[in-house]
């Protein structure tokens, strides 16, 4: 039996990248005889992201307040949960990711070796591609040791927006979803009560326009806050 996959994309202000996220999915599927169905959550843009959507039926949701990020995946974590998906992909609106890697990120899950699978830029160095900038790769690191400290397992691309959870998993985050620092926090949340996390090796490109949300001074910010996040986790009791 095939595994019922979604592609989650949440979007905000990215109208100069989403037609093309969009149809780089459709293009595949169409020669690959893939089925991956995909949902935008536009997450309250100020934008034309909005009106690309509605006027290339690209399937979506418009939110109608801005949650952030945290606020957006999980919108779509609860369409998978009550639509009855195997598998949630979690992919970037801005032109970051490859969909043709898909294929290698939710194989440990359809193998039933993971309940998470990581997309990761830093597990195989002899693939080239986007890595962001050193001062932020050094922040990735202070990172993945705080959820070895939480968790005494190591994630190597803790920040990474490219991933995939089984049905128990969505289940997990339909329910309960962290609105800040979503990928770090869940990756520890998911180790301590139980879950197993795999990475595989991807290679990520530039985004194509727009500005990231994390930058500068606000990047020294999200690191700190992370780790006290994760300090917490760590004295946290799961069942």
């Amino acid at each position: 039996m095939n595994s019922k996959v979604l592609i989650i994309i949440p979007a905000y202000n990215e109208e100069k990248n989403i037609l093309n996220t969009y149809k780089s999915i459709v293009d595949f599927n169409k020669n690959n005889k893939t089925n991956y169905e995909c949902i935008v959550i536009n997450d309250c843009s100020t934008d034309g992201t909005k009106k690309i959507l509605e006027d290339n039926n690209i399937p979506h949701i418009n939110l109608i307040h801005n949650l952030g990020i945290g606020g957006a995946v999980q919108t779509g974590y609860k369409y998978a949960y009550y639509h009855d998906y195997d598998i949630a992909v979690q992919y970037d609106g801005d032109g970051q990711h490859d969909v043709a890697y898909i294929e290698k990120i939710i194989k440990p899950l359809i193998d039933k070796k993971a309940d998470m699978v990581i997309g990761s830029r830093f597990i195989d160095k002899s693939l080239k591609g986007f890595k962001s900038s050193a001062a932020r790769r050094i922040g990735i690191k202070v990172i993945s040791a705080f959820i070895k400290f939480a968790t005494g397992y190591k994630v190597y691309d803790t920040t990474s927006g490219f991933r995939a959870i089984n049905k128990k998993v969505i289940l997990e985050f339909a329910s309960e979803y962290p609105s800040e620092y979503p990928e770090p926090v869940t990756d520890a949340e998911i180790l301590k009560k139980g879950y197993k996390i795999s990475e595989v090796p991807v290679v990520m490109k530039k985004r194509i326009g727009g500005i990231s949300s994390i930058r500068a001074l606000k990047s020294v910010y999200y690191m700190l806050n992370v780790c006290l996040a994760l300090l917490v986790i760590k004295m946290r009791r799961y069942k």
